[in-house]
């Protein structure tokens, strides 16, 4: 894996949501504030999003809009649209629906996806609280496609649209990702995975977390003297080598207990320890719990 697939794989939680509204103008919606990460795709019309701080964002057919920390917002026809007495609806629970009037119509895809964010990396709370990534002819194409596939597959329901849904929902919430990468300044995790050297090292961190990976060890695949290696690395990563790699050990550790039923053995030995104690130890310093206890309260 990468680590932008490892960033949202190992958040990524239940099964995304996703449901077409169709509104009839004047109109407006309220989003309140969840834990996952929340979008909307304009598939006709025009409306306006309002988030809770800056300026109202106009959207056309074909933006899509990612809220990516579930911030609570508003979208209408207009931005000077009332809101007050507007029902509030949570993305994580948004249904179909469909107004009947004579004003100007506009056909929305909004949904979200469950996340954990007990152990959100870096790379993913880097993100701004809203994405927006306007329709251009040409530009993004791969985003888009997949957008109207998931339009198509949602208005028309098959057999097996359910796996389809799911499986384009998270395809789009890559693409997305990838697009605010490709278009930020190249600060943070941006310049992070453009730096060759250790964008390669990251990507040995994430392929073989087993291994007994050292300070020399890693700047050699990147590379780069062990000096050389630490410093850039720590510069652009924000933590040294081995303090990052324990991080994702410890990370991948804790979906393994919360989401498997593996013995603790095999739990250590998949994240890079070869004796149960020094794992139970690395552990509990880094989550403040016994991988057992760890285990019990994540399912409870």
């Amino acid at each position: 894996m990468d680590v932008l697939s490892d960033a949202i794989g190992v958040m990524r939680t239940g099964r995304p949501h996703s449901s077409e509204i169709r509104k009839r103008a004047p109109w407006g919606v309220r989003a309140e504030p969840f834990t996952g990460a929340g979008f909307h795709v304009v598939l006709e019309g025009t409306c306006w999003l309002i988030p809770p701080t800056g300026e109202p964002l106009a959207l056309s057919p074909g933006d899509v809009v990612c809220l990516p920390h579930g911030c609570g917002h508003a979208l209408a026809d207009t931005p000077s649209t009332p809101l007050v007495g507007v029902p509030s609806a949570s993305l994580a629970n948004v249904r179909p629906t469909t107004d009947k009037g004579e004003g100007a119509a506009t056909v929305l895809l909004c949904g979200a996806y469950t996340l954990d964010r007990t152990r959100p990396h870096p790379l993913f709370a880097e993100l701004p609280d809203v994405i927006h990534l306007p329709a251009r002819a040409g530009h993004r194409s791969p985003l888009h496609a997949a957008v109207n596939l998931l339009g198509d597959e949602v208005a028309n329901p098959e057999p097996g649209s359910a796996a389809v849904v799911a499986a384009l929902l998270d395809m789009m919430l890559l693409y997305i990702v990838r697009a605010w990468l490709a278009d930020a300044p190249p600060t943070g995790w941006a310049a992070t995975l453009s730096d060759p050297p250790i964008a390669t090292a990251l990507r040995h961190i994430h392929d073989q977390p087993t291994e007994p990976w050292t300070v020399a060890t890693l700047g050699a695949r990147a590379g780069l003297s062990r000096a050389a290696f630490a410093r850039r690395f720590t510069a652009l990563v924000g933590q040294p080598p081995l303090a990052y790699l324990t991080w994702w050990r410890m990370t991948l550790a804790a979906r393994l207990l919360r989401d498997t039923d593996k013995p603790m053995q095999t739990v250590a030995q998949r994240t890079g320890y070869t004796s149960e104690f020094a794992f139970a130890k690395a552990f509990k310093r880094e989550h403040g719990l016994a991988p057992g206890r760890y285990r019990q309260q994540s399912r409870s």
